[in-house]
């Protein structure tokens, strides 16, 4: 037989207001009240109904994950199960639930957006990524609905967001392979309609600057974070120049510009030396071992949801961004010329 609030009330010789203010941690109610409700809750094995515990306390205890691309694409990057992993640890320990979204465009995931919000399907919103044209960012600020970003906006203003440096994470790459000897530096990155993309490139354009190396355009390419795209943009700069090192801003691509420099005929890294981003696990095990950027995944997943929390423990939180250190991690797809 279902267990009520009645009952657990009988028990705790409350009343049953009393114990739906507890299941919703009103401040008000004592500890010591809390404790004799709590332990009347555990006796008769009562579980506090969702939908109840939603209308005592106006909250559902879900966040909602906005992710950039279909579940397909999404979930074949280790960066995204990384980033969710951090978010979900810090979900389950303040006991919220969380409600992924995919779509296959822009379209798809302002809808997906709207629905939650409109439907009070959850207290807030963690967005995946960022993007130079994004309607979610101006959307959900005006909706002042609770929502973090991880990428830093384009306008930052009244957004809590977490990122790495990443104009500093590039110019980091950028000069390891300068310092091993090479100038005829690759660029090759996502589409630059994300500002992550926007940031590397301006990274690598600025360690280019401060070593009096030229920019040279048909060195740089972009394409789809997926090693498909790698291997095409890496082609597309083979066919009009010979870099002699790659930085690549998703090891995923880099596995693509390996297989792209070998059917050039090119060896790695005797012949084109290549830096990645991520330091995702399979990176350790490619053939070479990838050198490559780590920008804590996991941890950008955490502080994220931690914003987020805050902000919806604290509805007059002010707009704050973190920024996640990042760190070089050297392997074997590297050498000085």
């Amino acid at each position: 037989m279902n267990v009520t609030i009645k009952d657990v009330a009988q028990r705790a010789h409350v009343a049953p207001s009393t114990v739906s203010r507890v299941i919703a941690d009103n401040p008000r109610i004592s500890k010591e009240t809390k404790e004799r409700v709590f332990k009347a809750m555990e006796e008769p094995g009562y579980y506090p109904n969702a939908i109840a515990r939603s209308l005592a306390s106006k909250m559902t205890y879900t966040i909602g994950l906005i992710m950039p691309r279909s579940a397909e694409d999404a979930f074949s990057n280790p960066f995204f199960p990384e980033v969710m992993r951090g978010i979900s640890v810090v979900a389950h320990n303040e006991k919220y639930d969380l409600l992924i979204s995919t779509s296959g465009n822009e379209e798809e995931e302002k809808q997906a957006v709207i629905n939650m919000v409109k439907g009070r399907k959850v207290d807030g919103i963690v967005l995946l990524c960022s993007r130079t044209t994004d309607e979610l960012i101006p959307w959900l600020r005006e909706e002042k609905f609770p929502f973090t970003v991880i990428g830093k906006p384009l306008d930052s203003k009244g957004v809590c967001w977490v990122d790495n440096d990443n104009i500093g994470a590039s110019r980091l790459a950028t000069n390891y392979l300068i310092k091993h000897g090479h100038k005829e530096i690759a660029f090759i990155s996502g589409s630059l309609e994300f500002v992550v993309s926007l940031d590397r490139l301006d990274g690598y354009k600025l360690a280019l600057e401060e070593n009096n190396i030229p920019f040279v355009k048909e060195l740089v390419a972009q394409d789809e974070f997926s090693e498909d795209g790698g291997y095409n943009a890496m082609m597309r700069i083979l066919k009009q120049k010979k870099p002699t090192a790659v930085v690549v801003t998703d090891d995923i691509m880099s596995f693509g510009v390996i297989r792209a420099a070998i059917d050039y005929g090119l060896r790695v890294p005797q012949d084109v030396s290549l830096i990645g981003f991520n330091n995702i696990p399979l990176s350790a095990y490619a053939n070479p071992p990838l050198t490559t950027i780590d920008i804590s995944t996991f941890e950008l997943g955490v502080k994220s949801a931690e914003l987020l929390l805050k902000i919806l423990k604290n509805k007059d939180y002010m707009a704050d961004h973190i920024i996640v250190p990042v760190k070089l991690i050297e392997r074997k797809s590297c050498i000085k010329r």
